[in-house]
């Protein structure tokens, strides 16, 4: 059905025997996955483009280039650039016509359906209901998928597989949610092992704030941006973070846990199982529990709404929630000081209202370099960017297998 291939039995991730992690082989694989990445997020661009936004110089570039062009990973279409000849390489994708991001959220999940230039097929938004089981999730995501692909046009041949993100770290060592970062009902579910079985094309899968962050950098205002963090603030908090321009995973695949840093020693309990953690005092589900011992605020969409009325109450825990969140964040961009870090969530509807109480919180935690050259703005991909980004991991791994 599709030359993407899926992940090996027990989808752990290893280097190939007798080849070590400094080896020259994989020096090759690392600085062409680096041009790969490039291409799938600007398209087209000269060698000379390709060096300065992956960092390698430019007899680095023009190997991989010759080497991808002789394995038929990308075309090569002679062009001008400033006046002067040059090649413009643009990556050849795999036969599949379409990608699919799902995005699951706590009470809503959204199939995209995205061509490989990046354009946009289909979109639809389904609520469901809370504490939702995620096998239920599952079977109204292939309903869903399908029903756009009808729509569309799209066979299932022409799918190259389907990307999906949920709310909670993966181990990248077995693709298994790593409990006490995720709700409980997502506990234990193989959501790789459960997809692919109803959909029968390969799953790959990340967190909701990895993929944001890539969605960002392809769709967002931030394309151009090699140092980019974006903050789901949501029933749980999460950071993605792009370093250098490529994603940041780290060994295992649990990085921008930033929900899970303690802010009030022996605070409210965490379901971490620790005390305290940014995500227990000001995530949407702590600034409800606060809310509903004074107000009949229960909803996220019931906070918004208040907010924007001007209601006390309810820009009292905004306010609250942005003073930690802005210092924690400004503990992390005072480690990788990035150029930007983007708000998304179901709150970047309200714009300054929760920005500025985070950015006077970062300003005072950071030393004023790394406050002057970081900018902080909410998303403008709405609850999108999640199912966008995980459509986009589809083709990023289908271009990196013909490694």
């Amino acid at each position: 059905m599709s030359n993407l291939q899926g992940p090996p039995a027990d989808r752990r991730q290893f280097p190939p025997a007798g080849q070590s992690p400094g080896s020259q082989t994989s020096l090759r694989k690392r600085n062409q996955q680096r041009v790969v990445e490039t291409l799938m997020r600007v398209g087209a661009s000269t060698q000379a483009d390709l060096a300065r936004r992956t960092g390698l110089s430019t007899a680095t570039i023009s190997n991989i280039v010759t080497y991808m062009a002789k394995n038929g990973m990308v075309s090569l279409t002679p062009t001008t650039s400033s006046g002067r000849r040059a090649v413009s390489v643009q990556l050849i994708t795999q036969n599949g016509t379409v990608a699919a991001g799902i995005g699951f959220g706590r009470r809503h999940l959204r199939v995209v359906l995205v061509y490989p230039d990046y354009t946009i097929a289909a979109e639809e938004n389904v609520v469901l209901e809370q504490k939702y089981d995620p096998r239920h999730g599952f079977d109204v995501a292939k309903q869903v998928l399908t029903r756009l692909m009808e729509q569309t046009g799209v066979s299932w041949e022409a799918l190259s597989g389907v990307g999906v993100g949920i709310p909670g770290s993966i181990d990248r060592r077995d693709l298994m949610p790593v409990i006490g970062t995720v709700w409980a009902e997502w506990a234990f579910v193989d959501v790789v092992v459960e997809l692919e079985d109803r959909l029968g094309v390969p799953v790959v899968l990340d967190n909701d704030a990895n993929l944001g962050s890539v969605a960002e950098t392809i769709w967002g205002l931030y394309g151009g941006t090699r140092n980019l963090v974006y903050l789901k603030v949501g029933s749980g908090i999460g950071a993605g973070l792009i370093l250098n321009g490529q994603p940041f995973n780290g060994a295992t695949g649990v990085t921008g846990e930033v929900g899970h840093v303690q802010v009030v020693p022996d605070g409210q309990a965490c379901r971490c199982g620790n005390r305290g953690c940014l995500e227990a005092e000001a995530s949407i589900t702590a600034m409800l529990d606060r809310l509903g011992t004074v107000t009949p605020i229960q909803s996220t969409e019931q906070l918004v709404a208040s907010v924007q009325a001007g209601d006390v109450a309810a820009l009292r825990v905004i306010e609250d929630a942005g003073r930690l969140i802005g210092r924690v964040v400004g503990d992390l961009a005072s480690i990788i000081s990035p150029e930007v870090i983007v708000l998304g969530g179901p709150l970047a509807v309200l714009g300054d209202t929760l920005l500025e109480p985070i950015s006077r919180s970062f300003a005072r935690h950071v030393l004023p370099l790394v406050r002057d050259a970081t900018e902080i703005v909410a998303s403008t991909l709405d609850d999108r960017g999640e199912a966008l980004g995980a459509a986009a991991l589809v083709f990023h791994q289908a271009a990196v297998r013909v490694i």
